[in-house]
């Protein structure tokens, strides 16, 4: 006996989404429950999940600016840009002439690694209240190779809204180390490499936006498998990368690196300079296919973390690090204080391991292990970390506090 197909999204009958029939009409439990949203009036295909009203580009920075420091350029096309979005999917039906379609512009996010590209990502999707599904293209593969299918990004997706099929297909898919997938060029190694081009070839249909059969539960397709139909219309793609070796595909497009032994050696700030004159040429250079390119519409770079970046990322950001830490000193009693010229030192450090601003966790924790074993029974001190202290030439100095009265 074959298995009941839901008339109207094609779902399989299993334990968790039975089916009812009648008159030649079948219909599943969560196209009901989407029935019953749309007729009351909760949520439907056509309720707005934001209010947009409240929206603007220069609020969504202002968000932003809470939580990533610098990068101003990046910040505003960005926020521009996810404004945008979801102006086109909420607010189109307000333009009179109905022949008019607004087509999405997806992202491509170009700066390198800790200079805060994921996290300007989350944020917004934290803050606006869609699901956000993050994956690393290099975990993705061609079709029949061991890894995962570019499908899976939207499987992800739908785990992250809840099940929820109508609020996935207003998430965010962030892609990141997308430049890990670009296609061998004749300075690149010869060996095939299976999550290359293949993988972008695989990108262009979801990232344009299609009707897409995804695996509830995730891993490799086979035809005994259930599908469920997602359209990736409406989802924001965003792809993220370091794009190593960028800078020099610029400086030779632009005539910055002429031969001769008069010519001036241009200074590695220079070079990272020359990033913002950007053009998609140089990224077909780079190894992406044209393909792709024109499917992320909207490209943006970000500059590399200088000291003063780092050391504002520890102390200023809601969710600061030295903030994060003093909340964890305090639950032991126990006061935290970071000399600026500590703060320096660990920003300094983070920059020598070329790691951004995620490598400052990995040099505070060194910093503070032995503090913090003993943390439980350093209650009623103050624990003062100066620059000794980070580059490892002396403890961290216990001052003993003047006891005061707990409160009841």
């Amino acid at each position: 006996m074959r298995a009941k197909k839901c008339s109207f999204c094609q779902a399989s009958e299993s334990q968790e989404n039975p089916i009812i029939s009648g008159d030649g009409v079948t219909i599943c439990k969560a196209c009901v429950l989407a029935a019953h949203k749309v007729m009351t009036g909760q949520e439907g295909a056509d309720t707005p999940l934001l209010d947009m009203s409240q929206l603007s580009p220069k609020m969504l920075k202002s968000i932003l600016d809470e939580y990533v420091i610098g990068q101003e350029e990046a910040k505003k096309v960005f926020a521009t840009a996810v404004y945008n979005h979801y102006k086109r999917i909420f607010r189109q039906h307000e333009i009179e002439d109905d022949d008019s379609q607004i087509s999405k512009s997806n992202v491509l996010l170009i700066g390198p690694t800790g200079s805060g590209k994921t996290l300007m990502a989350q944020t917004l999707a934290k803050y606006l209240d869609v699901p956000i599904a993050i994956t690393d293209a290099t975990s993705l593969t061609e079709a029949g190779y061991v890894g995962e299918d570019v499908e899976n990004i939207l499987t992800r997706l739908l785990q992250n809204a809840g099940g929820d099929l109508q609020k996935a297909q207003r998430g965010i898919v962030f892609i990141d180390e997308v430049d890990k997938i670009a296609r061998l060029g004749e300075n690149r190694s010869i060996t095939r490499d299976v999550s290359g081009e293949g993988v972008q070839q695989a990108l262009l249909k979801i990232v344009e936006g299609s009707q897409v059969n995804i695996t509830p539960k995730g891993g490799r397709k086979h035809p005994q498998q259930e599908f469920s139909q997602m359209d990736t219309t409406n989802i924001l793609f965003i792809a993220g990368g370091a794009f190593d070796g960028l800078e020099e595909i610029v400086a030779r497009r632009v005539g910055k690196n002429v031969l001769g032994f008069t010519q001036d050696k241009r200074s590695t700030r220079q070079t990272r300079d020359l990033i913002h004159q950007l053009e998609p040429d140089d990224l077909i250079s780079y190894g992406l296919i044209p393909e792709l390119i024109g499917r992320l519409h909207v490209v943006t770079t970000l500059r590399e973390l200088q000291t003063e970046d780092l050391v504002h990322i520890l102390t200023e950001p809601r969710d600061a690090l030295i903030k994060q830490y003093r909340k964890l000193f305090a639950m032991d009693g126990v006061k935290l204080t970071f000399e600026p010229e500590a703060l320096e030192a660990v920003a300094e450090g983070a920059i020598k391991r070329k790691t951004g601003a995620r490598g400052l966790r990995s040099i505070i924790e060194k910093v503070m292990l032995e503090t913090m074993y003993e943390l439980p029974e350093l209650e009623g001190y103050e624990v003062v970390i100066n620059q000794a202290c980070v580059t490892g030439q002396e403890p961290p100095l216990y001052i003993k506090m003047t006891p005061t009265k707990k409160s009841a």
